[in-house]
């Protein structure tokens, strides 16, 4: 069965950008009704911290030197992390802005995926290459304040390019973005940039 995985990065069901989520899957199972949902919720999955055995195990996999037995249980749940996210043939991002970039339970979970041998490898003659095959990537970014004419105008957004690069680094280039913002502040603009946004995502919704 086909799967569409999204990956909600809000700690608030009721946020914008899990607010996002719903309009656009609820637009997406009205026209593909027979695909299966896998929801990786950020903060109720369990992910493993970066250190101990699962931080020895990336090292000894760049030296290649072989696993011990704790190394390769700890490293188990990486793969197992990676492979729910490569099966996806669709994928969602939901996520809010955090002091200019993404929520670090969603840094946690990409540190822990991009590992090599699971989502990249290096070759001495071309450098790094991607492991994952390529498939249609949306990203709903939900700030404080509208970028483009906003107060926050000409400061930098670092969550877009960093989950455009890190995204590309594993192999997926088809990737989109829908942002809504401002999310706070006077209630007009609010209305009129969530307004715009999911009618933005509920059309994109018919060819994703």
């Amino acid at each position: 069965m086909a799967k569409i995985l999204h990956l909600s990065c809000s700690p608030r069901p009721d946020s914008e950008s899990s607010a996002g989520a719903r309009v656009f899957l609820d637009s997406f199972r009205q026209v593909r009704p027979d695909w299966d949902l896998d929801v990786v919720d950020l903060w109720r999955e369990r992910m493993p911290e970066f250190s101990g055995p699962i931080a020895e195990a990336k090292y000894a996999r760049m030296n290649g030197q072989a696993f011990n037995d704790t190394q390769r249980d700890s490293f188990a749940e990486a793969e197992r992390m990676a492979l729910r996210f490569s099966l996806a043939d669709r994928v969602l991002i939901s996520t809010p802005m955090w002091n200019f970039s993404i929520p670090y339970k969603l840094k946690q979970w990409l540190d822990v995926i991009v590992q090599p041998g699971l989502t990249f490898r290096f070759d001495p003659s071309q450098g790094y290459l991607p492991l994952l095959k390529d498939r249609p990537t949306l990203v709903i970014l939900a700030s404080g304040s509208d970028f483009a004419t906003g107060m926050n105008r000409g400061r930098i957004d670092m969550a877009t390019p960093y989950l455009r690069d890190i995204l590309r680094f594993i192999g997926i280039d088809n990737v989109r973005f829908v942002p809504i913002g401002p999310t706070t502040g006077p209630r007009q603009p609010i209305d009129a940039a969530r307004d715009r946004a999911h009618r933005r995502l509920a059309a994109m919704a018919a060819n994703f």
